[in-house]
């Protein structure tokens, strides 16, 4: 990949950038329209509220194993195990919930989000060993796999939906929850020979090595949630946390970074994984990775790392931008050509990292202007809600045989992609940003931010829910960076 910065010399004009930009409300209007219907109706729920299913077909239905749907026929890349209910789905769909409660204030998502979260602590902690469960299987919705055979990435996961509530809430006894398994995860699955975080801690049943050296057994570490609770942590702890991120970037840079493509492969295995069209080398994974840089960066105060960082993600963004069709290209192909196909999530990553960019640099509305239009027009499925997959590059149709909903489809990425776009559209349309908490203690207005991001504190509301005396506080943010 080479990257050429002729276009930063280009005149933009800014305003007609600005005035095409979706403001805020049109991203209310899409979590509201788009997106909750498909998460708010009763088969996605769970029985009992909170065992959220994993499996759903396109229509929201609950898959039937014995008269299969066309998008559940056919098993795609193991993600589709129709005997497994996974821990990982039911922590993104609370990681959903709190989004929607933190961009509405309706008590309703937060209910959810909390149902499912003790769902998670009295199912899917392994109290005897430590650590949790990746999944249940069968009518008694036996846990497993054995310790041994738990991916890291699974594990990091599960804190996903805990880690938003910790940071809707600040309650003690979540944090107590998510540090435990933290420091399962630190002390078990870090290998210091290797210098890096295990996938597995032996071979197991399904396919996993041992030796596996994969990107998302470290990157998902920072981004399933400890970029998101360090912020929230009292001390000791939050300097531990911020320790240990600059631990995790260390890993990335040193044992993933390729300085040649200036992005990250997806496994260093072997030597034959370090090229194009292997799993997890896409334009995705390495935006991710130079985005959580830049951000640790800026959380620890390194001005180097952040700029560095951001740099490297911008000329991402530049190679992977499909001007003809104002979307975004997955990967290179084994041969170095585009993949021009569009994944759901790849596509959310590329947006929020453009839109990152351009709270600095305006110029860089050029890409979101057309990519949140492209987003918006092909992605949504209009006659059940949600969001495609995979699109085809050929046509910008869903591609079939995959699911909307499975193992590893669920809301996260939909819904980040959603309160991201609002925060956003409200600090470079010059209004201030309003999302919801519930503390019971509100946190000194320097340790509150929006998100990820960091911001000033304009203004706190604070009312008394009349039938279950939970406290809501309405903060304005601006300055957002």
């Amino acid at each position: 990949m080479s990257y050429s910065p002729s276009w930063s010399l280009q005149y933009f004009d800014i305003e007609t950038l600005l005035r095409d930009l979706p403001r805020g409300d049109r991203w209310l209007a899409h979590l509201k329209k788009d997106l909750l219907p498909f998460w708010t109706m009763p088969s996605a729920l769970g029985k009992p509220l909170g065992n959220f299913p994993t499996y759903r077909n396109n229509d929201g239905s609950l898959v039937d194993p014995n008269n299969l749907k066309p998008e559940f026929q056919h098993l795609v890349d193991g993600i589709v195990w129709l005997e497994r209910d996974y821990v990982r789905a039911k922590s993104r769909q609370c990681f959903a919930y709190g989004i929607a409660y933190h961009m509405t204030g309706e008590e309703v998502y937060l209910n959810y989000a909390k149902a499912g979260v003790e769902f998670l602590l009295n199912n899917a902690i392994d109290r005897g060993n430590g650590g949790a469960y990746s999944y249940f299987t069968g009518p008694d919705a036996k846990p497993g796999p054995d310790p041994p055979y738990r991916t890291s990435q699974d594990l990091a996961y599960m804190l996903t939906g805990p880690g938003f509530l910790y940071y809707l809430t600040r309650d003690p006894g979540l944090e107590k929850e998510i540090l435990a398994v933290h420091d399962y995860i630190w002390y078990h699955y870090y290998d210091s020979g290797a210098d890096m975080f295990r996938w597995v801690l032996e071979d197991s049943p399904d396919g996993d090595k041992k030796l596996q050296q994969e990107i998302v057994a470290q990157l998902d570490q920072i981004y399933g949630y400890m970029m998101l609770i360090t912020p929230c942590l009292p001390e000791p702890h939050q300097t531990l946390w911020k320790t240990r991120l600059l631990k995790l970037m260390h890993i990335l840079m040193d044992r993933f970074y390729s300085p040649r493509t200036e992005m990250f492969w997806g496994a260093v295995t072997n030597t034959v994984d370090k090229r194009w069209g292997t799993p997890h080398t896409d334009f995705g994974h390495s935006v991710k990775t130079f985005w959580l840089i830049s951000l640790i960066g800026s959380l620890t105060d390194d001005y180097e790392m952040f700029v560095s960082a951001q740099r490297r993600a911008a000329q991402i963004l530049d190679t992977a931008y499909l001007k003809d069709s104002g979307s975004w290209a997955r990967r290179f192909k084994p041969d170095g050509t585009l993949d021009e196909d569009k994944e759901w999530w790849i596509h959310c990553e590329l947006d929020q990292v453009a839109g990152a960019l351009a709270l600095n640099d305006p110029a860089y509305l050029r890409y979101i202007v057309r990519t949140y239009e492209y987003w918006f027009k092909y992605f949504v499925d209009r006659d059940h809600q949600e969001v495609w997959p995979m699109l085809s590059g050929a046509t910008n149709l869903p591609v079939e045989g995959f699911p909307k909903q499975h193992s590893w489809k669920t809301s996260l990425h939909s819904f980040e992609h959603v309160l991201i776009g609002y925060i956003f559209a409200q600090q470079l349309h010059g209004e201030p940003a309003a999302l919801y908490y519930a503390w019971q203690n509100t946190p000194h207005r320097r340790q509150i931010a929006p998100y990820f991001y960091q911001a000033t504190v304009q203004d706190i509301s604070e009312s008394t829910s009349g039938t279950t005396d939970v406290k809501h506080q309405k903060v304005l943010f601006t300055t957002i960076h």
